[in-house]
């Protein structure tokens, strides 16, 4: 593949962000709401959107509590961001022990800060939009080191899924 389609790469998550704690709404959302919202932020990173039969399931797995009154929390919308990025690379069952470890270590607004910060840093790094991986978080514990393998393994796939489609765009014309 040439620089020219490597850049070509780069639009396809220019300009992405994973919305902050406080932009994830604090109002229950039903499920379909909760579905839709949850993919208007994914859908440019193939293979991590979500239906309601997943989340569903997630929910029967106990990787997210139940809903009440039928209705998804702030922390179980973030949950659910953290879910949709990890399960592309790790099975449901390593997924649930993740979640165990990070309930015990920080709370869910201090993880997913730090887990969309570091998703950011990673996909930048990767795609090419930034030299180095900036330095985010001060603690230096294997939690975080696993959360950082598993980001920066996230993002090098997210990179390849588009990478292949471009390059199979090219060949089939």
């Amino acid at each position: 593949m040439t620089d020219d389609n490597k850049k070509a790469l780069v639009p396809s998550i220019e300009g992405f962000k994973m919305p902050t704690f406080d932009q994830i709404p604090n109002v229950g959302l039903y499920l379909e709401q909760a579905t839709t919202f949850l993919n208007e932020y994914l859908e440019p990173l193939d293979g991590t959107q979500l239906t309601s039969s997943m989340i569903s399931n997630y929910v029967k797995k106990h990787l997210i509590e139940s809903p009440i009154k039928k209705q998804y929390s702030r922390e179980q919308l973030a949950y659910l961001f953290f879910i949709a990025i990890s399960k592309t690379v790790l099975p449901l069952a390593n997924l649930k022990v993740l979640v165990e470890i990070q309930r015990k270590t920080y709370t869910t607004r201090r993880a997913y800060e730090y887990f969309t910060e570091e998703l950011d840093n990673a996909l930048e790094y990767v795609f090419g939009t930034q030299e180095t991986l900036k330095k985010i978080g001060r603690d230096k514990t294997e939690e975080k080191r696993m959360l950082d393998n598993i980001i920066m393994t996230a993002a090098h796939k997210i990179y390849l899924e588009k990478y292949f489609a471009l390059f199979h765009e090219q060949i089939d014309g």
